[in-house]
């Protein structure tokens, strides 16, 4: 860029010592109109060489970024490994959160993206091309929470736990059973436990699982079914039970970079499987489920 501006700023010098030559070697008139087509010329060629000069600098910013799409739990711990991979790389993050469903679906319909983190393996299957590369990289927990100041003290919950019963004339909070990853373990797993069916009548389905969560914190509704890193980030709520694990559909969360990426995103993916990356999502709960790299 810099040798550009040398030859631009030559050929700019050149143009003006011809004209000028040209308008001493004429009357006054014509000197005052050479004068004008000189700083004309001049013009032009600062004018060409700044457009020309922005459209580099555009496009250098444009290739310093990329764009991830990523589950609403992850939020808080994403972003802190976002901030760590940008200070390191000079590269910025732009992150898309939202339920993983929502997300999927706008990947099948052409959304540009570079990195897939969905909070369950179903949707990233919907998604996923068979020559992108995936790796289940979290895990989590799903728990049962009321707002910080609610009467409602612990309980265990096992088979025959009655959440209905528990919920009384309220409302139980999670994300859509029909689709959103929160809501779809929450259902199997109160299936499993035989609480579903008196529960379902009583469910209050949001758009995703931090929905759910601020609905709790709020007092829309009292009791909530979210994970429990989305639980361990609100001040206004409490954990009131975890619900079991389900061994038959367990809460993972697989990480997927696109088929054919550009090194920065391929960067940005191998960052999330070190131990730097583990600490951070460590530290908001959850589990780290690949051996991670220096």
């Amino acid at each position: 860029m810099h040798d550009g501006w040398i030859i631009y700023a030559a050929f700019g010098v050149l143009v003006c010592l011809l004209l000028w030559r040209i308008a001493t070697q004429r009357n006054a008139g014509n000197l005052r109109s050479s004068l004008i087509i000189l700083g004309v010329a001049a013009l032009v060629i600062v004018a060409w060489q700044g457009a020309r000069l922005f459209g580099v600098g555009a496009t250098t910013a444009q290739d310093k970024t990329i764009t991830v799409f990523a589950a609403a739990s992850l939020t808080n711990a994403l972003d802190d490994v976002d901030s760590v991979f940008t200070k390191q790389s000079g590269i910025k993050v732009v992150v898309r959160y939202g339920a993983s469903s929502a997300l999927a679906e706008h990947i099948e319909q052409g959304a540009p993206m570079d990195v897939f983190a969905s909070a369950d393996l179903q949707w990233m299957d919907y998604c996923a091309r068979k020559k992108a590369t995936r790796v289940n990289l979290l895990g989590n927990k799903l728990v049962l929470i009321a707002a910080k100041d609610a009467k409602i003290g612990h309980v265990t919950i096992e088979q025959g736990f009655d959440l209905a019963k528990l919920a009384g004339d309220g409302r139980v909070a999670t994300g859509d059973v029909r689709a959103v990853p929160v809501g779809l373990y929450a259902k199997a797993v109160l299936e499993r436990l035989g609480a579903w069916a008196a529960v379902e009548p009583k469910m209050v389905m949001a758009e995703d699982v931090r929905a759910a969560l601020r609905m709790v914190a709020r007092g829309q509704a009292p009791l909530g079914i979210v994970h429990e890193t989305d639980a361990k980030i609100e001040p206004a709520v409490k954990v009131i039970g975890v619900l079991p694990d389900n061994t038959q559909d367990p809460i993972i969360y697989p990480v997927a970079l696109r088929a054919n990426a550009k090194p920065d995103a391929v960067r940005y993916f191998s960052l999330l499987q070190t131990q730097t990356a583990k600490s951070v999502f460590e530290k908001y709960g959850f589990n780290f489920l690949v051996k991670p790299t220096s």
